[in-house]
């Protein structure tokens, strides 16, 4: 079994996003090679109504899916072709937007006014561009949940693992979502597809992501007042790592334990020309989405 090493971390960043509703961006944006074939990832999270109740009023989606993933509070959405629905702690929604849909979403707190979820975007291959825009709502009673002996404790959102296998299904990218939380002090090897590029993002807690040769933590590069340097990596709340080439990671939680998100999507490796919520391969094909913004054409009616 080869470790996979960590390649880099970064932060989350605060940002605005829709009718002014505080986040954390944790990519997106930039070089979607680095996430093939994820494009963006938001953080949402906040105990004040004031900064996130104006939510996401209608806009546009073509050529991705998105997957919304609540822990706090709900979200309730709608859509051009009538469709509605509230997700509410623990669930999960994947929408596959394809040749264009408009949609709203608009979250709520919970009894202490708390909002906490994650969107993912995922690229869609160019075969699949336009095709019918579907939705699949989840329930978190309906995601499967393996506790290992030593208390780590799996959510599988998609795809398979330790036996379990998630209930979205049908996603281009055959990907793997899970929710991941090791109890302090444990350390836990956990296997992913070795074609896959994987992500891992930490919410809660802290820990180190490493191979077994290095027990106090992988060496990695930051950039500190405009200087390299090699540093221990200890990774906590609000931190994406990239891993790099291998078919497994490895994880020493903190003192704390650590929670994490862990993302795993075989590449699509196509070009890619993006407009905000508009994502095609080709500069003709977004000019021509915008165009049918404009007109009115923009939703494919069946």
């Amino acid at each position: 079994m080869t470790f996979r090493p960590v390649s880099a971390t970064s932060k989350a960043q605060p940002t605005m996003e829709g009718a002014g509703v505080h986040l954390h961006r944790v990519f997106g944006f930039g070089d979607p090679s680095l996430t093939d074939p994820f494009l963006m990832m938001d953080d949402f999270r906040n105990d004040d109504p004031r900064l996130y109740s104006s939510g996401f009023p209608w806009h546009p989606h073509r050529g991705i899916e998105t997957i919304t993933y609540v822990l706090e509070g709900q979200v309730e959405h709608a859509d051009s072709l009538g469709n509605r629905g509230l997700l509410d702690a623990g669930s999960v929604q994947w929408m596959t937007a394809g040749s264009g849909i408009l949609h709203q979403e608009m979250p709520s707190g919970n009894a202490k006014g708390q909002m906490h979820g994650f969107q993912l975007w995922a690229n869609l291959p160019s075969s699949l561009k336009m095709t019918s825009p579907r939705y699949q709502d989840i329930s978190g009673a309906d995601i499967p949940v393996e506790i290992d002996d030593d208390g780590t404790i799996v959510k599988v959102i998609i795809g398979s693992f330790w036996g379990k296998t998630g209930p979205v299904d049908g996603i281009a990218a055959n990907p793997m979502l899970l929710d991941v939380s090791v109890p302090a002090g444990q350390r836990k090897v956990l296997p992913v597809d070795t074609r896959a590029n994987a992500l891992a993002y930490v919410f809660a807690g802290s820990g180190t992501f490493r191979d077994a040769s290095d027990p106090v933590g992988i060496r990695v590069e930051k950039e500190f007042r405009g200087t390299e340097l090699n540093i221990r990596d200890m990774t906590g709340n609000r931190t994406l790592v990239r891993f790099g080439s291998g078919d497994e990671i490895t994880v020493q939680a903190g003192d704390e334990g650590i929670r994490f998100l862990l993302m795993t999507g075989r590449p699509i490796r196509e070009p890619v020309a993006w407009h905000g919520p508009i994502v095609m391969n080709t500069r003709e094909e977004l000019r021509q989405a915008l165009h049918d913004l404009d007109n009115g054409t923009f939703i494919k009616h069946a």
